[in-house]
């Protein structure tokens, strides 16, 4: 379980989700001075989609809530947190969010783990990232299949990650799966564990991010959505909906 001994964390619930209110320069001072405390524990990178998901399964709620941080990674959740009150409120995205905690392991003696994605990504990924930090410590990447892992399968994963002794966990399996899976593991593994979604796939360069000025007016899922058409739009427009109605309902 967390240390008592961390500071309780100022949140604003939105649709049932207690997100974080913070910004980059906090949420890497955070993690960094409580990281010894929070090892085995699991930072969600919330937005819109999940947000919507928690509103509809109690038991997806609960694990976005239990754990260590809810980060505002959609940039309408800094919105609303602005709008109820935190001025403070700003977006945390996962792949800032890694690249911000890569700019500093060399100085903190960092070592990483990356779990999800395709094994030609990771290949990719680690490629690009040697490039980029020379001296980033990469210490272990899996890329699990894309089923249901057998008992014995799970149990010397978490073998090899603790081998590796990873101080960062990057999760990249994808929202739900990523979060369930960071649940599952609570107090398994021995290092903190992230979930970034597409974060692996913007660090290796198979996507790019949206310009800034769209990042800026909440339109970066629709640079995404232009990227991949025929894979969100369904889930763009349904969930984006969902939310506005849910959000409104609510109010009222």
């Amino acid at each position: 379980m967390v240390s008592k001994s961390i500071p309780k964390l100022k949140t604003c619930n939105i649709l049932g989700v207690n997100i974080n209110v913070t910004n980059m320069k906090e949420t890497v001072e955070i993690i960094k001075d409580n990281l010894d405390k929070i090892k085995g524990d699991y930072i969600c990178v919330s937005n819109v989609h999940t947000t919507v998901m928690s509103y509809e399964d109690e038991n997806y709620k609960a694990i976005q809530n239990g754990g260590f941080m809810a980060l505002p990674d959609g940039k309408p959740l800094s919105i609303i947190s602005k709008k109820r009150g935190f001025k403070e409120a700003e977006r945390v995205t996962g792949p800032d969010l890694m690249e911000e905690i890569f700019k500093i392991s060399e100085e903190n003696e960092y070592r990483h783990y990356f779990y999800g994605s395709t094994q030609e990504t990771l290949d990719t990924l680690k490629r690009e990232l040697n490039k980029k930090y020379p001296k980033l410590n990469i210490v272990g990447m899996h890329s699990p299949p894309f089923r249901k892992l057998t008992e014995e399968e799970g149990k010397e994963i978490v073998e090899n990650i603790n081998k590796a002794k990873p101080d960062f966990i990057w999760v990249g399996l994808g929202a739900p799966k990523q979060e369930i899976w960071m649940h599952e593991h609570e107090n398994k593994v021995n290092g903190l564990m992230i979930g970034v979604g597409a974060g692996f796939d913007y660090h290796a360069g198979n996507i790019s991010r949206a310009p800034k000025w769209m990042q800026n007016m909440s339109l970066e899922w629709l640079y995404r959505l232009l990227q991949d058409p025929k894979r969100l739009m369904s889930r763009y427009i349904n969930t984006n909906l969902k939310f506005i109605y849910y959000i409104i309902r609510r109010k009222w």
